[in-house]
């Protein structure tokens, strides 16, 4: 991974979604009295229906100011952290715009996650505030774009269990990761396996029943489940893990949570620059991307990747940490 040495921001937007699965006042006073602190220009937008966030990091990065926006903070769950790098990526050069920083406020977060471990929010914002120093730095974020509707994909796409497993966690009376492991253990008992097929760089990874498909960049889905775990935000390529019918569905949530379904039976694992999931029987392919749950219009999705879209503060040690026991960077 590539640190990018960087000044503290100087004037930032906060972009805010009230309906996020964890959000709360106290958390957006205690954010704004960490940039008085800091002594940062801040701006603060709330979210009011779908689209909203998107529209707003579109408006910063278009915006001509002085000084000019050099941070944006979105704080919500994985889906208001997507829309968000919607609007913030363009069809400029890479390495225009603000950077992005993640407080998160959802039910999984798995993007902050995969930036920052299970540091705290405040002191990862305070990092960021403080500029690159040990342990806090800008990196190139790779994105995916899926070609069939041009929409960007930040943490991953994934069809099957996963995707099943949103449409359960509506009616889970929890919050925060205990809704979504709920709602994955409730959807992998019952899951039927689909017809499937996936493509890596035109080589067929798999064809067969299919219990889950996951496409992408990070490492974590709902916030606890490695299923990608060697994947790094910034290597150029999107990883790949399928999980095939001669898995019983019901034991992928223990299997994914450290990272030991890799090498097992029954589960492909790879890396490339273009993937193709398809299901094969003529149904539309039940499939999401960044905690967001897609219409059933598909058959197949492809996906791309966008090599270094987005600047992104992180923590330098995170990733680290974050690899299964006897694995190194």
């Amino acid at each position: 991974m590539t640190t990018i040495t960087a000044p503290p921001p100087r004037r930032a937007a906060v972009i805010a979604n009230p309906t996020a699965g964890t959000m709360s006042e106290g958390l957006l006073d205690t954010l704004l009295a960490l940039f008085a602190s800091a002594r940062t220009d801040v701006t603060l937008h709330r979210t009011e229906r779908a689209g909203d966030a998107a529209a707003a990091a579109r408006a910063v990065r278009e915006r001509r100011q002085d000084p000019a926006v050099d941070l944006v903070v979105a704080v919500g769950g994985d889906g208001t952290v997507h829309e968000v790098i919607e609007g913030l990526t363009g069809a400029g050069r890479p390495d225009d715009g603000p950077a992005l920083a993640i407080v998160p406020a959802g039910t999984g977060n798995s993007g902050y996650r995969m930036f920052w471990g299970e540091l705290p929010w405040q002191d990862s914002l305070r990092g960021v505030l403080a500029g690159s120093a040990e342990g806090t730095g800008l990196r190139r974020l790779d994105l995916a774009r899926v070609t069939e509707t041009g929409t960007k994909v930040f943490l991953g796409a994934c069809s099957g269990v996963i995707a099943d497993a949103l449409r359960v966690a509506r009616s889970v009376p929890l919050s925060g990761r205990a809704r979504y492991a709920r709602a994955f253990a409730e959807t992998a008992a019952a899951f039927t396996p689909y017809p499937g097929r996936v493509t890596v760089d035109g080589t067929v990874l798999h064809e067969g029943g299919t219990v889950l498909a996951n496409v992408g960049g990070g490492r974590f889905r709902g916030g606890q489940y490695q299923v990608l775990p060697r994947s790094e935000y910034d290597d150029g390529l999107l990883d790949v893990c399928v999980v095939d019918a001669s898995v019983t569905p019901s034991l992928v949530p223990e299997l994914t949570r450290d990272g030991k379904h890799l090498g097992s039976p029954g589960v492909f694992y790879g890396r490339g620059r273009r993937v193709v999931v398809e299901r094969l029987d003529g149904a539309p392919l039940c499939f999401e991307h960044d905690g967001e749950l897609q219409p059933p219009t598909l058959r197949r999705i492809t996906l791309e990747v966008l090599p270094a879209a987005l600047a992104v503060w992180g923590g330098s040690r995170a990733a680290a940490e974050l690899l299964p026991t006897g694995e190194t960077a």
